[in-house]
């Protein structure tokens, strides 16, 4: 392990966020059955851990806690086309969602010049118009609607550390249309999933409300700016970019009713986390839509949740620096030194952690 899982780090530092994972604990498939995943109960007091299944997951919620989940839906924003002179050209879509715009922004493989087009299936074509100051290239399109041609011939946006060869199981990218997606996914507008919630099956949430948990619905659509790599030296130092986000009336109700019952609050995954700290005003969540650039580090305060499920994060990624300032830096290191230990899956198809 690296030596910065000891205790004695500057916790400012991105370095203090670092840790080495062997290679095959990264999960490049889901498991045959969504709860399933193993499942790791952390106590943010005692730092006790216990090994579970995800499927135990409800035997930790008590009547009247109130679950919070991110119903965001994950476009198959990922397409492949071909530049005039025959090169393969990787494309992932960051906008134009459910609504047709001449001009998006997108992450191009290769980097392309402007003036040069890219021909995609189904009539779609675009031009390089511009490069922002961020990486992302402005493409002009014609020919087709963004929108129809990503669902019959994109890809969904897997993360790129997930890597299958030649060699790997027929179907899967089929699969992933059904499993890189929560089964409560409503709203389309996410590049990327929120993982914590790819465990859960229907049935898992019927007996939670069974139970009389209260399970609010939220929105934050995954941008790039969620896996986008911090390089800064300092943590403080990172700027998030800006991601959209909605709570309605009714969830808020319910988040609101819980706090003021002296029940928990539980949020599944990093996501819905950013959400309700975005929303807080006057010391309660409000309804809102809007757009959140908040980033969530050691040294800052929650003030909504008192639980999070969440999966085992990147190293000097937001979502590890998130879990990190909720249980503490060390808590979470051993933690995470222990599912290595026990051989864990880690990252968008792996296991979860359940941080009470």
């Amino acid at each position: 392990m690296n030596k910065v899982l000891g205790k004695d780090v500057d916790e400012a530092r991105l370095s203090a966020y670092e840790y080495e994972l062997p290679k095959g604990l990264v999960a490049q498939e889901p498991t045959e059955k969504r709860d399933e995943s193993r499942l790791m109960v952390l106590s943010r007091r005692s730092g006790k851990i216990m090994h579970k299944r995800f499927s135990d997951m409800t035997e930790f919620l008590n009547p009247g806690d109130c679950l919070v989940m991110n119903r965001t839906k994950v476009v198959p924003a990922r397409l492949f086309g071909r530049k005039a002179t025959g090169g393969r050209v990787e494309v992932l879509f960051l906008n134009g969602f459910g609504i047709e715009l001449p001009k998006v922004v997108a992450l191009l493989k290769p980097f392309l010049k402007t003036g040069t087009r890219i021909t995609f299936p189904g009539g779609l074509t675009a031009c390089v118009e511009a490069k922002t100051a961020l990486g992302e290239t402005v493409l002009e399109l014609s020919g087709a609607d963004l929108g129809s041609v990503l669902e019959t011939h994109g890809d969904m946006p897997l993360p790129p550390y997930i890597k299958r060869g030649a060699g790997s199981k027929p179907g899967l990218k089929s699969l992933d249309r059904e499993r890189y997606q929560t089964v409560y996914a409503t709203q389309e507008g996410s590049i990327a999933a929120p993982t914590a919630g790819l465990h859960f099956t229907q049935g898992m949430i019927s007996d939670i409300k069974a139970k009389g948990v209260e399970v609010a619905e939220v929105v934050l659509h995954v941008g790039w700016g969620t896996f986008r790599p911090l390089v800064s030296k300092k943590v403080a130092d990172h700027k998030m970019l800006s991601e959209y986000y909605e709570i309605s009336g009714d969830s808020a109700d319910k988040i609101n009713g819980a706090r003021k019952r002296g029940r928990r609050v539980i949020a599944v995954g990093t996501t819905s986390v950013r959400a309700l700290e975005s929303a807080v005003e006057a010391g309660r969540v409000t309804p809102q839509k809007n757009n959140t650039s908040l980033f969530i580090h050691p040294g800052q305060k929650f003030r909504v949740i008192d639980s999070m499920i969440t999966n085992f994060h990147l190293p000097r990624s937001t979502p590890l620096l998130m879990v990190c300032a909720f249980a503490g830096r060390n808590r979470i290191f051993a933690a995470y030194r222990e599912a290595i230990e026990a051989k864990y899956r880690f990252f968008s198809y792996g296991d979860a952690m359940l941080i009470l």
